[in-house]
């Protein structure tokens, strides 16, 4: 039963990245997009704690060890994490439409989207791949995980830090009072 939990989650992320790249042929036109400078100030964060997440012995043998006991309860609890991160954030990114981007930017007449996720959270692809990636850090069960999670989620804040000032630029009062009413990343949190 272990190896088939262990099974899925890998198997849950390559759908979900056979998705995005299916999804991603259908966006509009940039009109605008961020800075060379300003991408590489999240993405680099984003990649690092990638790599430290997924790649054993990353960062030398005092990572390597489990912050969690080993349990067939805890593999499960992690994988259900990753479907239901991932999940919503195919959601989010299905309602998001051609307005999606993976950088930062402006489409020719871009909308502002609150509807379904959105109507929870402004950022529910970030929400959603970092519930998975809490999931997949517990999977991991090594320190190391939790370092490339921590780094992921510090790129994903930069980034929507970026991306607010490009909402706000674009859509001006009518994002402000959207950001005053609905939280950032956590549903229900002012």
């Amino acid at each position: 039963m272990m190896h088939v939990a262990r099974a899925l989650i890998p198997a849950l992320w390559f759908l979900w990245l056979g998705y995005w790249i299916a999804a991603a042929r259908a966006t509009s036109e940039t009109r605008r997009r961020e800075s060379l400078v300003s991408r590489l100030s999240h993405f680099a964060p984003t990649m690092f704690g990638g790599v430290f997440l997924g790649v054993p012995n990353s960062l030398g043998p005092d990572l390597e060890h489990s912050f969690h006991p080993h349990t067939l309860v805890w593999l499960w609890t992690a994988t259900a994490l990753v479907a239901i991160g991932l999940g919503f954030s195919v959601w989010a990114r299905a309602q998001l439409g051609p307005n999606w981007s993976a950088e930062v930017t402006v489409k020719r007449d871009h909308e502002l989207v609150r509807s379904g996720p959105y109507a929870l959270v402004r950022h529910p692809i970030y929400t959603g791949v970092l519930l998975a990636l809490v999931g997949s850090a517990l999977a991991v069960d090594k320190w190391r995980g939790l370092l490339g999670l921590l780094l992921i989620a510090a790129g994903f804040i930069r980034k929507i830090f970026v991306e607010e000032r490009f909402m706000l630029t674009e859509f001006g009062e009518v994002y402000a009072k959207y950001r005053a009413e609905v939280p950032a990343l956590i549903p229900f949190v002012a």
